[in-house]
């Protein structure tokens, strides 16, 4: 039986909710890595290169599970496939393509939409339960993400424009909540670093043939190391580490309740586009602070 918020020790639960706060750190360094990108290399071979060498790092340390449970991989290998098309392919290589012509800070902002898809499904087809306190959270998240998004004049919001790039990240936004539930609703035998590893797998094998149709119709990639490096940040911190830290927090705490860290993509964002971008830090960034804090308290409190 999977942990709840009631059953879980009490080890766990700091866990789970130290990594609400960390997680989408963790995830904001790949919208840095999706702004970098573009000149150094193609969207679909970064992603690719993400995955493969995170589930390595991940099989290495799962590897005596998937020995033992080699047998089950079979039951279990379509979902993999799927699991990984969402959350590998679509929610890697969309963003990176959406990255070329968006900024991070967007990229942020629209995956900030995700737990409203998240909770609301949860609710009608997992039926897990979202109290009043967790409905006012999610609200003031909202809230907070709609007071940063019209830069604190609600009369903007009905000037909002969506360019291409911002259309495929809504895009890996819906598939992200896909991804979420689906993690939630099909039990696995496999423990959560093996299932990531899996997942990853599954993802891989989506992403080859896109990436040699990329390569040879859309746009080459030249190896480099600066192509590498941003491979490897990608594959470190927001791939093996991000998914894994996710992966921990929904079995504790449930889908609905683990997807509002994503409202905290927006104030991770601005301050790492302040920091390394150089981009400024506006009032109505610490308004959106004020609602979206209590909000994350509110949504996951026990």
């Amino acid at each position: 039986m999977r942990p709840t918020p009631s059953s879980a020790s009490a080890a766990e639960l700091r866990l789970a909710y130290a990594l609400v706060f960390l997680t989408p750190a963790l995830w904001c360094v790949n919208y840095l890595v999706a702004r970098w990108a573009p000149g150094v290399i193609a969207p679909h071979a970064l992603a690719l290169g993400r995955w493969s060498v995170a589930a390595l790092l991940l099989g290495a340390l799962c590897w005596r599970e998937l020995l033992a449970k080699r047998a089950q991989l079979r039951a279990e290998a379509g979902r993999f496939i799927v699991l990984g098309a969402l959350g590998m392919w679509v929610c890697g290589a969309f963003v990176y393509i959406g990255g070329r012509s968006t900024t991070a800070i967007n990229i942020g902002l629209l995956y900030a939409a995700a737990p409203v898809l998240i909770a609301l499904a949860s609710a009608l087809w997992l039926r897990e339960r979202l109290g009043p306190a967790q409905g006012l959270g999610v609200a003031l998240a909202l809230g907070g993400v709609l007071y940063i998004l019209c830069k604190g004049e609600w009369s903007a919001l009905a000037q909002l424009r969506i360019n291409p790039g911002d259309a495929w990240i809504a895009v890996a936004v819906m598939c992200w909540a896909a991804y979420s539930l689906l993690l939630r609703a099909w039990p696995s035998v496999f423990g959560p670093t093996a299932r990531l590893t899996l997942t990853a797998c599954g993802g891989i094998v989506v992403l080859i043939p896109f990436t040699a149709w990329e390569a040879l119709a859309w746009l080459p990639t030249e190896l480099s190391w600066r192509a590498v490096g941003l491979v490897l940040l990608a594959a470190l911190l927001p791939g093996a580490a991000a998914y894994a830290a996710y992966s921990v927090m929904q079995r504790v705490l449930g889908a609905a309740r683990v997807g509002v860290v994503l409202y905290l993509g927006p104030l991770y964002s601005a301050a790492i586009g302040w920091a390394v971008l150089g981009e400024r830090i506006e009032p109505f960034h610490g308004v959106g602070a004020l609602l979206i804090l209590p909000g994350i308290w509110l949504s996951t409190r026990r």
